[in-house]
């Protein structure tokens, strides 16, 4: 394991080597909500939308496709003035489920200091924030990006964002609610990671604040390095109208949260065609057999989760049309992935081999214009429990404007 984290640290350091010699522009990358910020209009609007189609692929068993319209999304964003800008992002998910995934404030003092307050995206990785469809190769988004930083994750908070331009800075540092990790029942789990934790904004609470942040340099042509992390305490309901004299209470309150520490590596690179994409998580657990042991009563058997989540992925692709005169773009990729929920875990626990996992993804994106895309790839996982590949072929399509 040290072997293969050592050789992705390597990786992402080749990339800064081959940017060197790069003669591109400096790879500054923006989302929809970025989009709108920058626009001068009064009232603007955009959006991403993608339909899937999932196959597993079985020589043994016939199993039933699944079609799915994923998601439609749209955003609206209002300029009072030059300074004070708000964003909306309303999502339709599956088609019969509706939420809002961001709602923020911003006043801006200058380029290189914003504040921002509302519900907001966590700046952990690459795909919680570049999520859009157009945005990353592969039908469905990078696994590590489900389960480790459980995209689409967004707390409410405030905080200060900005772009340092003369050290070609972009840096995020904000105050949020964090994850429920207990409300009568566990959250948070082996299995799950800290998916089923996300709070969205709804109804949220707060017992203990986190902090989260992310520095992003591009001053090398066309690489853009970022380096992100969360701190805190997950949520318990338990220190809702807690005697602060109680110290039994207390520390049955105390047993109900677990620490996290989170920080993520993540390059993108990209040169006449050539696109590499390397990310890396790392989540230290703290209180986790307390916290097993605890919520078992609620879940009517000892909760699993671990004392380390790691998870990385390295992704290599090519736009074989670079050369040609035209606005298609055909990009073959491959991305070769591994996360583990159980990287360590106490005593009290036995390590579940399933929860190590492995993928390689492979297909192609098809880029039709600038904001509308065609993907398929087939891709092969497996865990260490039972170490034989499930294959499933995907296809989609997708829009971001």
């Amino acid at each position: 394991m040290k072997s293969l984290i050592f050789s992705l640290i390597m990786v992402l350091a080749g990339f800064s080597a081959l940017a060197q010699s790069s003669d591109e522009t400096q790879n500054v990358y923006k989302n929809v909500a970025d989009n709108l910020l920058v626009n001068d209009s009064k009232l603007v609007i955009g959006g991403y939308g993608e339909a899937h189609f999932n196959q597993p692929l079985d020589g043994s068993v016939r199993n039933n496709g699944k079609l799915d319209v994923h998601r439609i999304v749209m955003l609206f964003g209002y300029n009072f003035n030059e300074k004070t800008q708000f964003v909306t992002e309303l999502e339709f998910e599956h088609v019969s489920e509706v939420y809002v995934e961001q709602a923020f404030l911003q006043y801006k003092i200058n380029n290189a200091l914003n504040f921002r307050g509302g519900l907001m995206l966590v700046p952990m990785g690459i795909i919680n924030e570049y999520h859009e469809p157009t945005t990353f190769n592969g039908v469905e988004r990078p696994l590590i990006d489900n389960v480790i930083t459980p995209t689409t994750w967004r707390e409410i908070g405030f905080g200060i964002t900005g772009n340092i331009l003369p050290a070609s800075l972009k840096y995020q540092a904000y105050v949020l609610t964090g994850f429920n990790g207990y409300d009568g029942s566990a959250k948070i789990t082996g299995k799950d990671g800290f998916r089923k934790g996300r709070q969205k904004g709804a109804e949220s609470y707060i017992s203990a604040p986190n902090l989260t942040g992310k520095i992003e340099y591009y001053g090398i042509r066309g690489l853009n390095l970022g380096l992100s992390g969360y701190f805190g305490n997950t949520q318990s309901t338990l220190y809702n109208g807690l005697d602060k004299d109680n110290d039994a209470a207390m520390a049955r309150a105390d047993s109900s949260v677990v620490g996290l520490s989170m920080v993520g590596l993540d390059a993108r690179y990209s040169i006449k065609g050539l696109q590499l994409t390397g990310q890396l998580y790392y989540a230290g657990i703290s209180n986790s057999d307390q916290y097993n042991k605890f919520t078992a009563a609620s879940n009517g058997k000892l909760n699993d989760v671990g004392s380390a989540m790691i998870g990385y992925y390295v992704e290599a692709g090519y736009n074989v049309l670079r050369s040609v005169n035209t606005e298609l773009g055909l990009v073959p990729f491959v991305r070769y992935e591994f996360f583990d929920t159980h990287q360590s875990v106490e005593k009290s626990i036995s390590k579940n081999l399933a929860y190590e996992k492995t993928a390689i993804t492979t297909g192609l994106t098809l880029a039709l214009t600038k904001g509308a895309v065609v993907k398929t790839d087939l891709q092969f996982l497996k865990n260490a429990a039972t170490n034989t590949y499930t294959t499933t072929f995907n296809a989609g399509i997708g829009v971001m404007f």
